[in-house]
């Protein structure tokens, strides 16, 4: 027979297990990891990608091409799984280099407050004003478009949210008791703001930092759009809609699967931040 204290207990776990696990979580958990395979994977597993078949160019579906070929006779699907690689991991570079900044600066200057704090501030106001994509790609246009200085830049210019963010979580948390009596033990500042002030504030910190990987993910597609992002012929999402756009009417597939990838992506990755904020939530002291 079950107590009710065992069964108060038990039941915020399993709650929390159904909604981190609910079938929409499970769906999108599994596309997550099929493309993270392709990015990881996918050169190696289609490393003929860019092998062209001058008898089949503009290809609708068929002969052996999953999603047809285009202009130059390469195989949509093929370059479609080779192309998860820079634009995802490309994005996920943007978010967690957002991210440790937005981290560092936000808890310093939360925790300490005063001229720090100012600091912060003015820091996060000054690059909150700047459009970063359109700065994005003033800068990558100037440099050459290159690929690593684009996503340097939106590392840059996507930090000043994380900041705003963790610092206005920090402010709330660090007049609490549990500060209080850190500090009054003798803790150092390091050990408080990370062991135990960054715990409380990690569930907005992941869901913000998912949402920074969605943005990046459309962010570095318009680039390669642009032309901006990856150079001409390599793998790539972006790059592949601006070169098979004109193909739309010959073989649609061609420009669809690129858009509805980047699409589905950035659709998954923010459901799943949505699902890991309810989680960590709950999880909290």
């Amino acid at each position: 027979m079950t107590t009710p204290s065992a069964t108060v207990a038990t039941t915020p776990a399993k709650r929390t297990g159904r909604r981190l696990f609910g079938p929409l979580t499970t769906v999108c958990a599994v596309a997550a990891a099929l493309l993270v395979a392709a990015a990881v994977a996918g050169q190696w597993l289609f490393p003929d990608w860019n092998r062209q078949d001058l008898l089949a160019t503009g290809a609708m579906p068929g002969d052996g091409h999953l999603l047809g070929t285009d202009e130059l006779g390469r195989d949509i699907w093929h370059m479609l799984i080779a192309g998860a690689r820079s634009t995802l991991a490309g994005a996920a570079l943007v978010a967690v280099g957002s991210m440790l900044i937005g981290n560092l600066l936000g808890l310093a200057g939360g925790y300490f407050g005063g001229p720090a704090d100012t600091a912060v501030r003015r820091l996060a106001d000054l690059l909150l004003a700047l459009p970063a994509l359109l700065v994005t790609i003033v800068v990558a246009g100037i440099g050459g478009g290159g690929y690593a200085l684009a996503v340097g830049v939106l590392i840059v210019l996507t930090s000043p949210g994380d900041i705003r963010l963790v610092r206005s979580a920090v402010l709330e948390q660090r007049h609490r008791p549990y500060v209080e009596a850190a500090r009054t033990l003798g803790l150092p500042a390091r050990t408080i703001m990370v062991r135990h002030i960054w715990p409380t504030v990690l569930p907005v910190v992941v869901a913000n930092t998912m949402l920074n990987f969605a943005g990046a993910i459309v962010a570095l597609a318009s680039l390669s759009f642009l032309g901006l992002g990856v150079p001409p012929g390599a793998p790539d999402w972006g790059r592949m809609l601006a070169e098979n756009r004109t193909l739309l009417y010959d073989n649609p597939a061609a420009a669809l699967a690129p858009a509805v990838a980047v699409i589905v992506s950035a659709v998954v990755v923010n459901l799943l931040g949505d699902r890991l904020f309810e989680y960590f939530s709950d999880r909290r002291p």
